[in-house]
C-alpha cells in the first residue's frame, strides 16, 4: 500500500480508538452545504464525520469489525466518531436524516456491539446522559423517602396520644 493510504488508514484506526463509538451513514446525494452542516452539528457533540472509502475503513476496523459490518461498508460511507455522548451524536443524526432525508444510516460500532441501522435509531430515544443519571437517583431515594414518612407519622402519632394523655389528665385535675 502506498504511504498516503497508510496514513489515512492509521488516522481513521486512530480516530476508532479515541472514540468509544463509530456509526456508518451513507451520505450520497448530501451538497457540500449540508455536509458541512452536518459536520458543524457534530462537532458541537465533540464528533467528527469522515468520508473514506470502505477499504480504508474496513482496514481501519480490523478483520472481526469488518467482517460485522461487511454490508454496511458498500456504497458512499461516512465514518462518525467522537469523545462525546454516543446518543446524543445519533440523535443529531436521525434528527438531521429525518429534516434532509440524508444521511441514510447504516449502522455502527459500540464499543464492542455491532450496531444496525435501527439500533443507532433507537440510541437516538433514548433520554439524555443527565436525565438518566436524576431518574436512577430518584429511584434509589424513593424507599428512603416512603421510610421517612412512615417513621415521621409513627412518631406524629405517639405525640398525639401523649398530647391526648396530658390533656386528659389536666381535665381531671
Amino acid at each position: 500500500m502506498r504511504p498516503e493510504k497508510e496514513s489515512i488508514v492509521r488516522e481513521a484506526k486512530a480516530a476508532l480508538d479515541a472514540s468509544e463509538f463509530a456509526f456508518l451513514a451513507d451520505y450520497r446525494g448530501m451538497t457540500v452545504t449540508q455536509l458541512a452542516e452536518i459536520r458543524q452539528a457534530l462537532a458541537e457533540q465533540s464528533s467528527e464525520m469522515h468520508v473514506l472509502k470502505n477499504s480504508f475503513i474496513g482496514l481501519a476496523m480490523g478483520e472481526e469489525r469488518r467482517e460485522a459490518l461487511a454490508n454496511d461498508l458498500q456504497g458512499p460511507t461516512g465514518m462518525i466518531t467522537g469523545a462525546g455522548d454516543p446518543t446524543a451524536v445519533a440523535k443529531v443524526l436521525t434528527k438531521y436524516a429525518k429534516s434532509t432525508g440524508l444521511p441514510v444510516l447504516k449502522g455502527g460500532v459500540l464499543n464492542e456491539m455491532t450496531l444496525s441501522a435501527s439500533d443507532v435509531e433507537a440510541m437516538a430515544k433514548i433520554p439524555p446522559r443527565e436525565v438518566l443519571l436524576s431518574i436512577l437517583v430518584g429511584t434509589v431515594q424513593a424507599p428512603m423517602t416512603s421510610l421517612v414518612g412512615v417513621m415521621n407519622a409513627k412518631v406524629t402519632s405517639l405525640l398525639y396520644v401523649l398530647n391526648a394523655i396530658k390533656e386528659k389528665k389536666n381535665s381531671a385535675a
